[in-house]
């Protein structure tokens, strides 16, 4: 048997914390860093009274992640969407707020004999399907799970994954109880519990050369700094998030999806109370921006939306927040790219990288973990010394 071989996981978010975990379940030793006091990037949960996310969080029922948590004991209690609630989904749709969306987008986001090319815009490929009026629709729709100004412009079969998606029924979208933050607590304590050696307030600066594999699960943007890479890019969205606590009153719909430009508002008390203190009500919203707009039109769009839907909701308003996420809400594919286009999980000299903007499949999150999971199996493939990796169980 060789020596213990040690790995370096550079983010203590969710993609640090499943390549910690993974590594040190195949026999690793595991140091994990995070520069910022608290342990998860982007799922962190804001302390009371209001537990918001940065950002809409979901878990999709379909994805590989969800499997691996609940096999580990990790994913808790989650807060399903009760059926009457679901029915109170309203769309934006020519300016009036609807009941139903247009039939032609529900043609296109139930289409599923025909997959899509990789090499044309979903909007010119959908028009052709269903007429552009529709497709324009099912593109913005699909922005719930874009975050994107602009979906129609992407690469066809990209669009068309994430629509299936955001569209399933039974909704494939599931909600954990108490925010992100709870599910990230059980991360953390998973990995302390298998010998991790987590240090939080840790800023690296340049990559260890110990010798030992490294892990860099930052931002893509962070990661070109620490490995003086500029190549490290892809595009992404740029994003209005807007979080709003409102007095509760009966009437106010469970979400409003604008299908003339993508927008998406949701009452996320609707499947989790706990969210709020009792008699209010939390909402969170993302607006995608185009490069030339700025916070100001992100908040005016909302508002129109929320003028709609949400009676008087300005006498009733509490507490809100607003913030502009530039770059950080995931990849986008233009036409002729797919994921596997993205920056390489594997750059060399045991350097790896996991995110949601390098190559690997998945929709949003599941691409962080299908990252982590591949970079910690390459770290340690060929290692004496060590069980396997069993990606079936990953």
């Amino acid at each position: 048997m060789g020596s213990t071989r040690k790995i370096t996981v550079i983010g203590g978010g969710f993609a640090g914390l499943t390549a910690a975990i993974t590594a040190a379940e195949a026999g690793a030793e595991v140091t994990l860093h995070e520069a910022h006091h608290t342990l998860g990037g982007r799922a962190r949960t804001a302390d009371g009274p209001y537990l918001t996310n940065d950002g809409p969080h979901a878990l999709y029922s379909g994805g590989p992640h969800r499997t691996w948590l609940k096999q580990r004991g990790l994913l808790g209690e989650l807060a399903p969407l009760p059926a009457l609630q679901a029915a109170k989904l309203r769309f934006h749709h020519r300016g009036a707020l609807r009941r139903t969306p247009p039939l032609g987008l529900l043609r296109q986001s139930f289409r599923t004999g025909e997959q899509a090319p990789v090499d044309i815009d979903f909007l010119t490929w959908a028009s052709g399907l269903v007429g552009e009026p529709a497709a324009r629709a099912a593109a913005a729709y699909s922005g719930v799970a874009l975050y994107h100004h602009d979906p129609g412009a992407l690469s066809a079969r990209f669009v068309q994954e994430r629509l299936h998606r955001a569209a399933s029924i039974p909704p494939e979208a599931t909600f954990v109880k108490g925010g992100w933050g709870r599910l990230i607590d059980r991360m953390a304590a998973r990995a302390r519990d298998l010998g991790v050696r987590i240090e939080t307030g840790s800023r690296i600066d340049t990559p260890p050369t110990d010798g030992g594999p490294v892990v860099v699960a930052t931002t893509l943007a962070a990661a070109a700094r620490l490995l003086d890479d500029p190549s490290l890019s892809w595009e992404s969205g740029r994003t209005v998030l807007y979080d709003l606590a409102l007095r509760t009153r009966k009437g106010d719909p469970f979400a409003i999806s604008d299908l003339d430009a993508p927008g998406w508002v949701e009452r996320f008390t609707t499947q989790d109370p706990s969210l709020a203190p009792d008699g209010q009500q939390l909402i969170q919203a993302q607006l995608p921006i185009a490069p030339g707009e700025s916070k100001a039109d992100g908040v005016a769009h909302v508002e129109r939306l929320l003028d709609l839907g949400f009676a008087g909701w300005r006498e009733r308003t509490v507490w809100r927040r607003e913030a502009l996420s530039n770059g950080r809400t995931g990849a986008v594919d233009r036409p002729g790219t797919t994921w596997r286009d993205r920056p390489a999980v594997d750059r060399g000299d045991g350097v790896y990288l996991a995110g949601d903007q390098v190559a690997a499949p998945g929709v949003l999150a599941e691409v962080s973990f299908t990252s982590a999971v591949e970079a910690v199996s390459l770290a340690l493939r060929g290692t004496r010394g060590h069980r396997p990796l069993d990606l079936k169980r990953a």
